[in-house]
């Protein structure tokens, strides 16, 4: 029964020690001679834990595919939270970049198993925020998880190219423009803009200027619409009369007179 503690011992030191220098030097740069020295041990006895490199490269990353973890804190606060565990992160003397990025970028063979697993672990971080974000009822859940993604990510190459931690408070800004924009998008609209928007857009002419006829058009009104001024919708159509007299009066156009709750004067 001993044996299996003391070969699981040994697989974890082969793992960190593969992590510590395929993170710090590169995957590609250190080679099984190089880890098997490191650890001293003989390459062969290195091979009976991980028959191939390929192999132990996948097992470095598994270690990396951590699962977002559920927690009591509201949503929005969870999404922005992850950008001040990201500064926490590139402050570290340790810190080299994403080593799903690097993965990808020096096998160079999306088919290979680090490649594809790099791909996992991005998509299942969106489709956390994009739950997230739905259950926020923001609109298009799905394009802003991407967003935010990219601005993770935009964080991460530019805290390791500029060596600024401060990236991520810059990742954090944009983020939270993007979700208070997403916020007010499922706000409630004002009674004076919803009549704005029943009213419709005014007609242009080809030079791009309003023209008076069809602005006109839109102000007056029949007589058998003029009767039904005085019901509970003569409010919105005050409002959307209204705002027809103030851009007559900003366009030149002629003035419209009315009388609200009653009639067109």
């Amino acid at each position: 029964m001993s044996r299996w503690p003391a070969k699981e011992a040994m697989q974890e030191r082969i793992l960190d020690t593969a992590g510590r220098l395929f993170y710090g030097q590169g995957i590609r740069a250190v080679g099984v001679d190089t880890i098997a020295s490191e650890i001293g041990i003989s390459k062969r006895t290195l091979y009976n834990y991980f028959p191939s490199k390929d192999e132990l490269i996948v097992a470095y990353l598994s270690r990396h595919f951590i699962q977002a973890k559920a927690s009591d804190r509201p949503l929005l606060e969870q999404i922005l939270r992850y950008f001040d565990w990201l500064e926490r992160w590139f402050a570290t003397d340790t810190f080299r970049g994403c080593p799903f990025v690097n993965a990808v970028a020096e096998l160079g063979d999306p088919t290979h198993p680090g490649a594809k697993m790099a791909v996992a672990f991005k998509e299942q971080r969106r489709l956390w925020l994009r739950d997230a974000l739905a259950r926020l009822n923001v609109a298009d859940p799905d394009g802003l998880a991407t967003q935010v993604a990219i601005l993770v990510e935009g964080a991460i190459i530019a805290a390791l190219i500029r060596g600024d931690p401060g990236m991520a408070g810059a990742a954090k800004a944009a983020a939270r423009v993007l979700l208070t924009a997403a916020g007010r998008a499922g706000s409630r609209r004002s009674p004076r803009a919803r009549a704005a928007d029943r009213a419709g857009p005014v007609p242009q002419i080809p030079g791009g200027r309003p023209s008076a006829q069809g602005a006109i058009s839109r102000i007056l009104m029949s007589r058998t619409q003029r009767s039904q001024v005085a019901t509970p919708s003569s409010r919105a159509f005050c409002a959307r009369l209204s705002l027809r007299q103030r851009y007559s009066a900003s366009n030149g156009l002629p003035p419209v007179r009315m009388a609200c709750g009653s009639s067109l004067a």
